[in-house]
């Protein structure tokens, strides 16, 4: 229970330190939304449904992730604008990190529910599944994207951050794909063994 306490300062810490004084407001809160949201529902549902602590460690980076982005806005992040001159590439690419957040730890999320509540009967379409509903996400963020871009016109263009890459939502929702895949070859031992302590512990 307190390395979850630790979790929710630093989530806090975390979140206002991001708004402080970030390059726009208004991209800033479409950013740092959906980890609010997202803390709102874990707290709202902890009673009824705890995760891991390895879990939420994970959800905690993708915070960060996304209130950094929220502060610089993601196509002027200052570490990617280094790495963007130093290898001569044509954008700030920092929201590829996001975006393979995006896969990686709704992957890991999804993996840990359909596990202890065993959802899925048939492991044969176990990882496929995961891998698909990852994919979803993406793609309905994505639709999201497009939607406040098309309502806000200019206001919006910060948050879509293509920064004139045509095939960005492409290659967004493949970052994302390639996140799902990355966390269920490399983390899923570590994470049954996080369920079987928990467990023995309870």
């Amino acid at each position: 229970m307190k390395k979850l306490q630790l979790y929710s300062l630093l989530f806090f810490v975390g979140l206002l330190i991001s708004g402080i004084c970030p390059k726009e407001y208004f991209t800033w809160f479409l950013e740092v939304i959906p980890a609010i949201i997202g803390f709102a529902i874990l707290a709202f549902t902890f009673k009824r449904f705890q995760f891991t602590n390895f879990t939420y460690f994970f959800i905690l980076i993708h915070c960060y992730i996304l209130f950094l982005g929220g502060h610089y806005t993601y196509a002027e992040v200052p570490p990617f604008e280094w790495i963007k001159e130093t290898f001569h590439q044509t954008r700030n690419n920092y929201d590829k990190v996001g975006h393979f957040a995006q896969g990686f730890v709704p992957a890991m999320i999804v993996r840990e529910l359909f596990i202890r509540k065993n959802v899925i009967s048939n492991k044969s379409f176990f990882n496929f599944i995961i891998v698909a509903v990852c994919l979803a996400i993406s793609a309905a963020y994505e639709w999201l994207e497009w939607g406040v871009s098309l309502s806000t016109g200019e206001g919006g263009d910060a948050f879509l951050g293509t920064q004139g890459y045509i095939w960005d939502t492409q290659s967004d929702m493949l970052y994302a794909t390639i996140g799902a895949i990355c966390m269920l070859i490399f983390f899923r031992k570590k994470q049954d063994k996080a369920i079987q302590e928990q467990f023995q512990t309870q």
